[in-house]
């Protein structure tokens, strides 16, 4: 069991990717369908499904590329157990001069930041997304 699932989550990703995988398959949480359904709207992700397996599910997430090309270039975990990552309303970050995306876990939920500017709430930075 890792002690940072959310960081596991991105690792496997970014690892799949690597190795151009059409697909990755990760123990499922509500916190990581949340993620996969904002990589799935910022349209990082062709799709993915949950599939059960009588314990916790699976999360498989089919991955998308252009020309060969990955359209996940980079991700990276923010917000860290040991060094929380917490931001307010008007300090949250642009990724790539906003070609990326931050997600952000506000009291309202797991939201990219520009929804959570939408929704003027800060919350805790937990990833970049390019």
């Amino acid at each position: 069991m890792p002690t940072d699932p959310i960081a596991d989550f991105l690792t496997r990703i970014r690892n799949a990717v690597k190795a151009r995988h059409r697909r990755v398959d990760i123990p499922a949480s509500n916190l990581k369908k949340a993620l996969a359904q904002i990589l799935l709207d910022q349209k990082f992700i062709a799709n993915f499904t949950v599939l059960e397996d009588g314990k916790q599910g699976i999360l498989r997430i089919n991955l998308k590329y252009n020309d060969g090309k990955p359209v996940i270039m980079g991700l990276k975990r923010v917000s860290k157990p040991g060094i929380r990552q917490y931001r307010g309303k008007d300090q949250l970050p642009r990724v790539i001069g906003g070609l990326g995306v931050a997600i952000v876990s506000t009291s309202k939920g797991v939201m990219t930041d520009i929804q959570a500017r939408k929704e003027n709430v800060g919350g805790e930075v937990l990833a970049y997304i390019w």
